[in-house]
């Protein structure tokens, strides 16, 4: 394909990349921090250098044309490229200040993330923190994030990993709802409560059959998969929830149940480039959530 005189900006290149990685517009500027007006100009100016047509819109978004999907391949060697170059020089930054990247899930972000960052910034004031909840796994190798939080060992290949904690799972009720439904003695009383659950995610499900309980979607009478919305339900009365005994502990409007039922505990993992292992700021960041999360 020959090219228009047009340059061919790589700007232009990674709107095109994160529209069809994320299939929309509010996807690609979620990732990219930019807003949809200017993406949708850097998708036509793509379009324009190239010469031919990169997406066209459907009902649920945007989809790659078979120039676009030809296309796709260099864009994503090209993006490899430039955050490596990003990430080396990072990585010979000497000095303890400027921005660090953080991103973790949701929950983590709002539960336990907050206090943390707050004593992080009075110990280092000239380090900056920018927060991206997500339970989607942010790509360290795009430079996304500086430094994830997971709660499962990342294996991409240049990523350093830590594991720092087993954190603790328990059952937790309201106080209103438990004293309107009584105190459950044995684990079949429990299973008869109310409980929270996930809408399309099958996870809850899937770790309580693996535990000899035979349940299914219609088990659990509320529903949402948005995991700080399902506490936020959980608070309120709606039903019986699982939490990380870490956040469900401190909760006043909740108490943990007597009568429980075995949880797996959840493992959590730091996970950095390595390229960034002499960046001070990074790694200072990275110590300090390694000695807070430690458990």
């Amino acid at each position: 394909m020959e090219l228009p005189r047009n340059d061919l900006d790589w700007s232009y290149v990674r709107a095109v990349l994160a529209v069809a990685e994320t299939g929309s517009l509010t996807g690609a500027a979620r990732r990219l921090r930019q807003s949809q007006p200017t993406l949708g100009r850097h998708i036509k100016a793509a379009e324009e250098a190239l010469g031919t047509t990169l997406f066209t819109r459907t009902r649920t978004g945007f989809e790659l044309t078979e120039a676009g999907q030809l296309l796709l391949a260099p864009a994503r060697a090209m993006a490899a490229a430039s955050a490596q170059m990003e990430t080396l020089a990072a990585g010979r930054d000497v000095q303890l200040s400027g921005t660090v990247r953080i991103t973790a899930s949701v929950v983590v972000s709002h539960y336990i993330l907050p206090p943390l960052i707050a004593q992080l910034r009075e110990e280092e004031p000239e380090i900056e923190i920018e927060l991206v909840p997500s339970d989607l796994s942010e790509n360290l190798i795009y430079r996304e994030a500086d430094i994830a939080i997971r709660m499962y060992q990342p294996t991409q290949l240049d990523i350093i990993t830590r594991k720092i904690a087993d954190q603790k799972m328990a059952l937790y009720v309201s106080h209103a709802l438990l004293a309107r439904v009584g105190h459950p003695e044995t684990p079949e009383a429990l299973l008869a409560l109310p409980f929270v659950g996930f809408d399309r995610s099958d996870m809850i499900i899937g770790h309580m059959r693996a535990m000899g309980y035979d349940v299914d979607r219609h088990f659990f009478a509320v529903r949402c998969d948005d995991q700080a919305a399902f506490w936020r339900l959980v608070c309120a009365g709606c039903g019986v929830g699982a939490m990380q005994e870490i956040i469900g502990d401190k909760e006043p409007a909740v108490q943990r149940l007597e009568a429980q039922i075995e949880m797996p505990t959840l493992p959590v993992w730091l996970a950095a480039h390595e390229a960034l292992r002499g960046n001070p700021r990074i790694r200072r960041v990275w110590d300090f959530l390694a000695d807070a999360l430690y458990a």
